[in-house]
């Protein structure tokens, strides 16, 4: 059994920026301190929030469901509304297109083997073996290494205020929705609070 060398050309440029991308990958996880400036003590805490659910998925499901997060939401906002001249009493009610999603670090082992084979009879085969795989990096507490969190999108507001009937507070409330939650003004209904 014979081995070959391999050139740049035979490897192919996919699987070699495969392999650049997890020597970065493993080169970034040797310095886990360098990631978070706080924690350099050593007290055992992580400032990656824990995530709960999903196996394999690179966006794992926030123990906060949708509902939470929009009952949140209209608190923040209704307390807010309050606080502005002319509109009086708020209710407020959001809905949201799917709930906060947390996205986890995850590794994709790649291997591959090339054996270059040759028998007294003349007889050449080349053999290729190839693994690949995909494992969630883990951080110091075994709770997954969290990325990013992803917020839930808002699809809808309701506002209905006592200083509703104004056209000019209808237009300052809808230009709050519009710059707190990236919706637009036909997703947002503002109406008159009845007695």
């Amino acid at each position: 059994m014979e081995k070959k060398k391999l050139t740049i050309k035979e490897i192919g440029l996919p699987r070699l920026l495969l392999m650049l991308g997890a020597g970065i990958v493993l080169l970034m996880l040797s310095f886990p301190d360098s990631r978070s400036g706080e924690n350099t003590a050593g007290d055992g805490t992580d400032s990656a929030p824990a995530v709960s659910g999903g196996e394999n998925g690179a966006a794992w499901p926030d123990d906060e469901s949708a509902t939470d997060a929009a009952g949140a939401l209209e608190q923040r906002l209704e307390e807010l509304l309050k606080k502005v001249s002319g509109i009086g009493d708020v209710q407020v009610m959001i809905t949201l297109k799917s709930s906060a999603e947390t996205v986890v670090l995850k590794d994709s082992p790649y291997t591959s083997e090339i054996t270059d084979e040759s028998d007294s009879e003349g007889g050449h085969r080349t053999v290729t073996q190839i693994e690949q795989g995909e494992e969630t990096i883990l951080a110091n507490d075994n709770d997954p290494y969290v990325i990013k969190r992803i917020e839930p999108e808002v699809q809808g507001v309701v506002v209905i205020a006592e200083g509703a009937g104004d056209l000019r507070i209808i237009s300052e409330i809808v230009e709050a929705v519009e710059v707190l939650f990236e919706v637009p003004a036909h997703k947002v209904k503002v109406m008159k609070m009845g007695n």
